[in-house]
């Protein structure tokens, strides 16, 4: 099992900018592969970011390349989401996520990005 908690999530004017972080903890040397993504009310769920084990290549949805910056630290077993130039549209609740051994999939419970505009 794994066990995923975000945090850093919170309301911000247009323009501005977040850190959302992700620590995961429990059987971490499963996990093959963490992510960021998010849900807007009326919406999807959407992959926005995700990072891989060992050699830590990313991949981005192309509504946030540019402005967002996914990275970890292995030391701290944490994911984090460096998000600027937000904008309205990047309103939703970010999810992280695990993606482990045979085929096992974990998510944390979300924390809540609000951008006025």
């Amino acid at each position: 099992q794994v066990q995923l908690v975000e945090s850093g999530g919170g309301l911000v004017q247009a323009g501005g900018s977040l850190r959302l972080s992700c620590a995961a903890s429990g059987n971490i040397f499963s996990i093959n592969r963490l992510g960021w993504h998010r849900q807007a009310p009326g919406r999807q769920r959407e992959l926005v970011a995700t990072i891989t084990r060992g050699i830590g290549s990313t991949t981005y949805a192309d509504p946030v390349k540019g402005r967002f910056t996914i990275s970890r630290d292995n030391a701290k077993n944490t994911v984090y989401l460096q998000m600027n130039s937000l904008k309205p549209e990047d309103t939703a609740v970010y999810y992280c996520n695990a993606d482990a051994n045979w085929g096992n999939t974990y998510w944390g419970p979300g924390t809540q990005v609000t951008v006025s505009s």
